[in-house]
């Protein structure tokens, strides 16, 4: 399962990341959106986990607050 992570605090690495997601299961990848010429976050990244996981990671993380800023967590679409 893919997961979309918005309002993602500024400076927040993909390690930072996937410690964020790990107490919910294994995360098969976690990576932090980047501008390309200045490598800055773009306030957002996608997880990867096992699909039960996932949904218990959107239950447990999507509103909770991390360095002043609010997670937005859901089900990434795909375009």
């Amino acid at each position: 399962m893919k997961l979309y992570v918005g309002n993602l605090p500024a400076g927040i690495s993909d390690t930072d990341l996937e410690e964020i997601f790990s107490p919910f299961g294994a995360v098969i990848s976690a990576r932090v959106a980047t501008t390309r010429y200045t490598g800055r976050s773009r306030g957002f990244g996608f997880v990867e986990m096992l699909q039960e996981c996932g949904q218990r990671a959107i239950s447990e993380l999507d509103g909770q607050q991390i360095d002043c800023t609010v997670l937005r967590v859901n089900e990434a679409k795909d375009i």
